[in-house]
Formats: C-alpha cells, structure tokens, sequence
C-alpha cells in the first residue's frame, strides 16, 4: 500500500494554495487506500463513535458526520499516520519543522441527501491559532456538482476576518459572539469562486480560513464519502479561548503551547 507520495507538490500548486486558499491535487491516493477507506467509512457509519452527528436534521436524506475518527478506528490511524496525507499537508503549508494532526472529520452524503453545508469557514470553530492550517478534503466517490462539490470563494483566507460559526444541524448553538458571516450568494458578482469535480484518489487542500460550502447529494445512486483531516503546521499553537469546537477528550497542553500532544499528535518530521 502507497506510503509515499506519487510525485512533490509543486510550487505553483503550492502557490496556489496560499494564493486561493484553496488547491486540487490529482491522484494523489492509490486505488488500495482508496478500497480500504470506503470499507472502513462503511464500518464507521454502522458503529459510530462518541461524536457522531446526524446532520442535516429537517432535511430529506442522510448526512453522516464524525469526529476524531482515527481515535478509534484503526483504518483511520493508519491513512493520518501511513498514508500520503501528511506529506502532502506538508508541501502545501512548506512547513519545515512539523506537522501536526489537529482532528479528521467524516462526511457522508447519502443518495438523496438535501443537506446542504453552509458557507463557514473552519478556523473560527477550532482551539488553533497561526497561519499553516489546512484541511485536506478526500473523497472516496466520485464528486459532481449534483452529488456534493465544494464550492470556495477564492482568496477568503486573506479577508483577515473570523466570522461566527454556522451550526450544521441548523440551530444557533454558537452563539453570536463573532461578525456575521456576510450573504455570500449576494456576494457573487465581486468574487471569484471555484468547484473542483474530483474522482477517488484525488484530494482537496484549503486553508483554515477559506470561506466555503456544499449543495445536497442530488444523485439518486452515488455516494459523496469524503474525509476531510486538519493537519497544523509549525507556527500553530493551541488557543481554547473562545473555540466552540467539541473533543473527543481534554489536550494535555496549555493555551499558547505548540499544538502538539497526544490528542494532537507530530505527523511528519524533517
């Protein structure tokens, strides 16, 4: 099974990356990590772990979310920790001295799935401060615009803002302490956006801070099972202040601390 990458990163699509926010990178996971994530999202979804949330709610369908994923699920431990991920997280960030795991997330739209992700961007949830922060977005199926593309808004992450988190399940758990994130469907005509259409083996990377969202699963026969994991880089320290980002369990390190743990734990290495 694939351990190392199929080809660098390189600089243009590094480029890109901080120049967007946002960057697809083709066939970057081969068809055995491929197999063995679909078969172990199926695994996750029948036996879900401690925070699982049916999303969506109100809406026609199934939108299946979970959270620290690789804490209990071995196939999910090896693809963070064996698996190409974090050298690519790596190269995208041009982190020198570590890479991090901040927490994976599983995202399923079934066939038929109403349930729309809304435009959110990520850092604003989450106990982490710095600038090397990305997700990297993996699909499992293929992706279209019916079954459940992402969309971005080019160049959010450069907005030098932090807009309140959405709530996925439609309710106001959040609160209200943070600026409204703007209309952004009103926002079209002034800002350039993108949608990657993308197969099994391809992944997305974008920033913490890159404004995004995601129609329904309007295809009546294929799945969007996706994952989507968080990796940090060197300057990311933790910052719980403020984080309304539930964990599976208490980090063992102080506010300011580099974010690195066991709940956090070192990826990569020089």
């Amino acid at each position: 099974m694939q351990r190392q990458l199929t080809r660098d990163i390189s600089a243009e699509e590094q480029q890109t990356f901080w120049r967007d926010g946002v960057v697809c990178l083709r066939s970057m996971f081969d068809a055995e990590w491929v197999e063995r994530m679909q078969r172990a999202v199926d695994v996750a979804i029948a036996d879900p772990g401690p925070m699982h949330l049916a999303l969506g709610q109100g809406q026609a369908g199934t939108f299946h979310g979970d959270s620290f994923v690789w804490t209990w699920q071995d196939d999910f431990r090896a693809f963070v920790f064996e698996s190409p991920a974090a050298r690519i997280a790596q190269q995208v960030l041009g982190a020198t001295e570590r890479v991090t795991l901040f927490f994976d997330t599983l995202l399923v739209k079934e066939p038929g799935s109403e349930a729309v992700t809304p435009w959110h961007h990520d850092q604003p949830y989450w106990p982490v401060d710095g600038e090397q922060v990305c997700t990297v977005w993996t699909p499992f199926d293929p992706v279209s615009r019916t079954s459940g593309a992402v969309e971005y808004l080019i160049g959010s992450h450069r907005w030098g803002k932090r807009f309140q988190p959405q709530s996925f399940t439609g309710d106001d758990r959040y609160g209200n302490s943070l600026e409204p994130l703007p209309d952004i469907e009103a926002m079209r005509a002034d800002h350039e956006f993108v949608i990657f259409e993308t197969e099994p083996g391809d992944c997305i990377v974008h920033h913490g801070l890159t404004i995004h969202a995601a129609p329904g699963n309007s295809n009546t026969t294929i799945r969007r099972r996706a994952l989507a994991t968080r990796f940090c880089g060197d300057d990311v320290t933790y910052r719980p202040e403020g984080s309304v980002q539930p964990l599976i369990r208490e980090p063992e390190i102080e506010s300011g601390a580099p974010l690195e743990c066991g709940l956090f734990p070192r990826v990569w290495s020089p």
